[in-house]
């Protein structure tokens, strides 16, 4: 079968998603239909209808769009049906029932921000920064009924550099997923693919990658230094870490480590000169706060804040 006439169905929604279906539809490849998210409510009254990059992207090209509510919905599977896929592809989406994900004679597979079976679950990108990982990848796996567990068909590494956050590693695998999507396609259509078990993988831990509350951001400072930085990289830009002063939330998007040990402050206290730096004791240094963001104010390096907002030296983080 060439790729013109693989009939292949494309389920994603947030940015990370468009790259992969750009591959595609620039490839040539025969994207019958794309699946995503509906459309969100935005505005203060909500009477605004957001699309999803992917819907977005798929519009753009005259794509064909289905956005159902609820995936076990008999009259969207029955669309589903009609379309007769070959091939369907799932790249930051939710999770299939069996109806869907079984539907096409060639399976459904699945690209996942991870080295699985390591980082399996929501947020596989901010957990490998925030547990300091020198590597991370994509993986390309048939889906089957336990999330992410699935045979592995590839992968591909991509280190992680000891400052870099969750915007430059996601912006790093966004790119890598679709190269990898492309050969993964290629790969089932030259019949050329042997897919491996996970539990082959006995040697790789099973660190779990839940999806990140508000509560999971908050700081701890009784924490390591090393500990706290990668924290803070690995939830910036988004959701972003955050602590309080006097009541005020504040996020923190960028610092660096000053290792000390000689450090006899309460965790948290502050040590400013009110003017140029913000720094904050923690049990083996300091943290110094480059990139914050103050409850009602705008985002902004620290030197700019403290020009119009006073942050008192001995205060303490909670």
């Amino acid at each position: 079968m060439k790729k013109e006439d693989l009939r292949i169905i494309y389920m994603g929604t947030p940015d990370f998603a468009v790259e992969s279906l750009r591959v595609l539809v620039e490839g040539g490849y025969n994207v019958v239909a794309v699946i995503t998210m509906p459309d969100k409510p935005m505005g203060r009254h909500a009477s605004v209808l957001q699309p999803s990059p992917v819907k977005q992207y798929a519009v753009e090209h005259g794509l064909k769009v289905l956005q159902p509510v609820k995936l076990k919905d008999p009259e969207f599977v029955d669309e589903l049906r009609s379309l007769h896929a070959d091939l369907q592809i799932v790249v930051a989406f939710r999770m299939l029932p069996e109806v869907v994900w079984n539907m096409p004679p060639m399976g459904t597979f699945n690209a996942h921000a991870s080295l699985l079976p390591k980082y399996r679950g929501a947020a596989p990108i901010n957990w490998a920064v925030i547990n300091g990982e020198t590597e991370t990848g994509v993986t390309t796996f048939f889906l089957k009924h336990e999330i992410d567990t699935g045979d592995i068909i590839q992968q591909v590494k991509v280190p992680i550099g000891e400052n870099d956050n969750v915007e430059d590693v996601h912006d790093r695998l966004m790119t890598l997923s679709g190269q990898l999507v492309k050969e993964t396609v290629d790969n089932l259509l030259a019949g050329s693919v042997t897919s491996i078990p996970q539990e082959m993988f006995k040697d790789v831990p099973l660190i779990p990658a839940p999806k990140i509350f508000r509560d999971t951001c908050r700081i701890d400072w009784h924490q390591p230094l090393k500990r706290i930085y990668n924290f803070i990289r690995g939830l910036s830009p988004y959701p972003a870490a955050w602590t309080t002063l006097n009541g005020k939330s504040i996020k923190i998007y960028q610092a660096t480590k000053e290792p000390a040990s000689n450090i006899s402050l309460l965790p948290g206290t502050i040590l400013t000169d009110e003017k140029t730096y913000l720094k904050v004791a923690v049990p083996d240094g300091l943290l110094n706060l480059q990139v914050i963001q103050i409850e009602g104010k705008k985002r902004m390096p620290v030197i700019d804040l403290l020009r119009g907002f006073k942050i008192e030296d001995g205060g303490l983080l909670e």
